[in-house]
């Protein structure tokens, strides 16, 4: 073997570049892109990549996408992204395949067509890419470019879930629990539900929350029911904040405190919600002025650690 140089490689690649090799020039391209073994300059990595896309290598065609896409080494052109993407995606490339979905979908640098935005996405779903996975999923929930249909948008969430995409965990456990596109089961929705959740999705945090409350699919606990709306709360969820300042005020899962529970009420208020405003009114008339002032400054305590 030899020791790591990128200096060396990048004089390698140059001479290979030089002589038209689009391998070469897309390493080059990259080592522009990165500082690798180079100064980073990515005017000279959108050359290079630029030459080597005109000679039809995908992943050349992708980055050079990707660089007008962001204005990067480039004039920013949603244009020319999407024709970069396009010659990408005709080769295969998920990636690109994926974007330029994304840009059908948008109407960016080509004209909106739901129905152009689901064909990219599926051809990158079906290589196992979780965004278009989640993509796909989302437009058969929604009927969007393509005839509705829960079965398999429940499909597509699922494989997108199983790779880890919270916010397909998250759909999933929601089809569960509603029985929509596959048997209800609310056992599995928790499953899904915990998986996102885990991952700071807020929702789900929420949904788990509720399903503890309720014993839904697990063994009621409103410990565990605080727990959850707790982290969700954290996050803005005004209805967690609702249901959390409801447990603090009837003693549910959490010692009884009109203090805390007021702030949970006033935070969840803030955001307009309706219920949290009507029991924030009942529990004020049960509270101190001293007890008020202390459950406003905490409200604020909160807004700023969580903001």
């Amino acid at each position: 073997g030899v020791t790591q140089d990128f200096a060396e490689a990048a004089k390698w690649y140059r001479k290979a570049a030089e002589l038209g090799d689009a391998a070469g020039q897309f390493s080059l391209g990259v080592m522009y892109d990165n500082g690798q073994g180079v100064t980073q300059d990515y005017t000279k990595a959108a050359k290079w990549y630029r030459k080597a896309a005109e000679q039809g290598h995908a992943k050349a065609q992708f980055n050079l996408g990707w660089m007008h896409d962001n204005g990067q080494g480039v004039i920013q052109d949603d244009a020319e992204a999407a024709k970069w993407y396009r010659k990408a995606a005709e080769q295969g490339h998920a990636k690109a395949q994926f974007n330029l979905g994304v840009m059908y979908d948008n109407g960016q640098g080509v004209t909106q067509d739901f129905a152009e935005a689901a064909k990219w996405y599926r051809k990158a779903a079906e290589q196992g890419h979780a965004d278009a996975q989640f993509n796909l999923g989302v437009m058969y929930d929604n009927g969007q470019g393509l005839t509705q249909d829960y079965a398999e948008a429940a499909k597509w969430y699922r494989k997108a879930a199983e790779q880890g995409y919270a916010a397909s965990q998250f759909n999933l456990g929601w089809m569960y629990a509603k029985g929509q596109g596959l048997t209800q089961d609310y056992a599995e929705a928790a499953k899904w539900y915990r998986k996102a959740a885990e991952q700071g999705h807020a929702k789900a945090q929420f949904k788990l929350g509720v399903m503890y409350a309720n014993g839904q699919g697990v063994t009621q606990d409103y410990t565990m029911a605080a727990k959850w709306y707790r982290k969700a709360a954290e996050q803005g969820n005004a209805n967690a904040q609702f249901n959390l300042g409801r447990m603090y005020r009837i003693a549910q899962g959490v010692a009884q405190d009109y203090v805390e529970a007021y702030k949970f009420l006033k935070l969840a208020a803030d955001q307009n919600h309706e219920n949290a405003m009507t029991t924030l009114k009942e529990i004020r008339e049960r509270m101190t002025n001293i007890e008020i002032a202390e459950g406003n400054r905490r409200c604020a305590e909160f807004k700023a650690a969580h903001s």
